[in-house]
């Protein structure tokens, strides 16, 4: 006979998991144990292995729910009735308060993909790959010039996360300049910048 799941199964999962993150983020992947997560969690080893079959799989729910996060955020943005630019302007607003609450989750994207399953990196990556098509379809509409220099609208596009994904590394969220403020500059640099770009030849 099938266990029954606890009622809260999903919320000590979710548990587990932020733990693992910032774990994972401090130690690296291979340097932290299980016996260091169930420390960290206050619960047995046992009952990390209730939940789920692996370290590994652990890590999978640390990046998935993070690149999960940031394409349900921008999916939702690019379906919006407004213009290209404003888009870009909510989408980067989504984007750094995303990153600044999730700091541990993006240092341990950028680290350790590579030490996840080939099933498990490919899920991951499929999902930044259609975070990356969304932007090059935003910068598109932008500068009507890319569809014809296709070379150059996954390079511009990675221009863009360039300029926001390395911001955990730099970014207080309770710092003098707000999340919010920092979005406005990042989002006006860049359309700033699409606009003078010389894109065809």
């Amino acid at each position: 006979m099938a266990r029954t799941q606890a009622v809260d199964f999903e919320e000590r999962r979710l548990a587990i998991v932020e733990h693992a993150a910032r774990l994972f983020a401090e130690r690296g992947f291979l340097g932290a144990s299980i016996a260091d997560l169930a420390q960290a969690c206050a619960i047995s080893k046992s009952l990390i292995y209730h939940y789920y079959d692996s370290k590994e799989d652990i890590l999978f729910d640390v990046m998935h729910s993070h690149v999960r996060t940031l394409l349900d955020a921008a999916e939702e943005i690019s379906e919006r009735d407004v213009s290209s630019s404003e888009k870009l302007r909510e989408l980067t607003l989504a984007f750094v308060r995303l990153y600044a609450g999730a700091a541990a989750r993006q240092r341990v994207l950028l680290n350790e993909l590579q030490c996840l399953s080939k099933k498990q990196r490919g899920t991951v990556i499929g999902i930044q790959r259609r975070l990356i098509a969304i932007v090059e379809g935003l910068l598109t509409e932008l500068r009507p010039e890319l569809a014809a220099r296709r070379v150059m609208k996954a390079p511009a596009a990675m221009l863009y996360f360039g300029m926001i994904n390395w911001m955990h590394t730099w970014l207080d969220p309770d710092g003098p300049v707000k999340p919010a403020r920092i979005a406005e500059l990042a989002a006006n640099l860049f359309l700033d910048g699409m606009q003078r770009a010389r894109i065809s030849e």
